[in-house]
């Protein structure tokens, strides 16, 4: 059955300065001095590396999955910053070691009207509208917050990505009917169409891209550099579609949390991701203290909390 995935490499990741560094500082003075005022500063500092942001460990991890051979992962900048700040920021690229050359710097204009040049698969920034236009042109996107306050063990070369189910992973359609019709109708339905695979959200054909990656590092042991997790308010009998859906898709997960009613905080810590996408708000901002964060904008009321499972 065709749901649009398509597994074709390199992953493309599109990812806006302020995502990958920390740049509030700057983008404060842009937003209330103006480009001027920005441009000067950013010359003034152009010999300052930038700091870590939300992305950083991310990107630098995936980026790390490439070698001479193979190139699985590509990423560009798509910056709504100056051209002046693309001196600092490939400055920083280098003295990171993140092997990034290509870029987009727009000065203030939207950059969602280049995620499909790029041909992004991925695209995290910390511009709402951005993320929503990257959204309806078919791409993965997440708008997100400030890194974290506890680091991850950076001793380790895995790159653990957790994703939520409805509205992220899978389409929108269970969350619409337990929105409009109630918790019972929302269990009914599940049990009824348990082993009938639900169609893709925005974040499906990533997922599908995902997979194949971790399949070319998994090792004999089952194990493989790419560790890739679900974290959902669904519990059981609703978790049994999510699994049927996976298997349709060839896509397995290494790890489900059934979460129900608990906060999710909690159990990405414990996991130690380096990335966790939700459409609900309020997950995003419980997670975001603990692990980076992105918000997919969804069908949701951002101030309620929607727990799609039987307490």
């Amino acid at each position: 059955m065709d749901r649009n995935l398509s597994p074709d490499l390199p992953i493309v990741i599109g990812v806006s300065t302020r995502a990958l560094f920390d740049l509030e500082e700057e983008h404060a003075v842009f937003k209330n001095q103006g480009v001027a005022a920005y441009t000067a500063l950013q010359r003034e500092r152009e010999e300052e590396l930038l700091k870590e942001g939300t992305a950083f460990e991310v990107i630098r991890r995936l980026l790390a999955l490439n070698d001479q051979d193979r190139r699985l992962i590509d990423v560009a900048v798509l910056s709504q910053n100056s051209p002046d700040l693309s001196l600092r920021a490939f400055k920083s690229f280098e003295h990171y070691g993140l092997p990034i050359r290509r870029g987009s710097f727009t000065s203030g204009r939207p950059v969602a009207p280049f995620v499909k040049a790029w041909n992004i698969d991925l695209f995290l920034s910390n511009d709402d509208k951005d993320v929503r236009e990257a959204l309806a042109g078919g791409a993965a996107a997440a708008k997100l917050g400030p890194p974290p306050c506890v680091q991850c063990d950076p001793h380790t070369d895995e790159v653990r990505i957790v994703f939520d189910g409805d509205s992220v992973l899978f389409s929108e359609e269970s969350d619409l009917i337990f929105k409009e019709h109630g918790l019972d109708t929302f269990l009914v339905h599940e049990r009824e169409y348990a082993k009938v695979p639900m169609n893709p959200g925005p974040f499906g054909n990533f997922l599908q891209k995902l997979a194949k990656v971790r399949e070319i590092f998994m090792r004999p042991d089952g194990v493989s550099k790419i560790r890739i997790g679900l974290v959902t308010a669904r519990n059981a009998p609703a978790h049994a579609r999510v699994i049927h859906t996976l298997r349709d898709w060839g896509t397995p997960v290494d790890e489900i949390h059934l979460v129900g009613s608990a906060p999710k905080a909690g159990f990405l810590q414990a996991i130690g991701a380096h990335i966790f996408f939700d459409d609900q708000k309020k997950h995003v901002d419980g997670a975001a203290e603990v692990v980076p964060a992105g918000h997919v904008p969804g069908p949701h009321d951002p101030e309620e909390l929607v727990i799609v499972a039987e307490n």
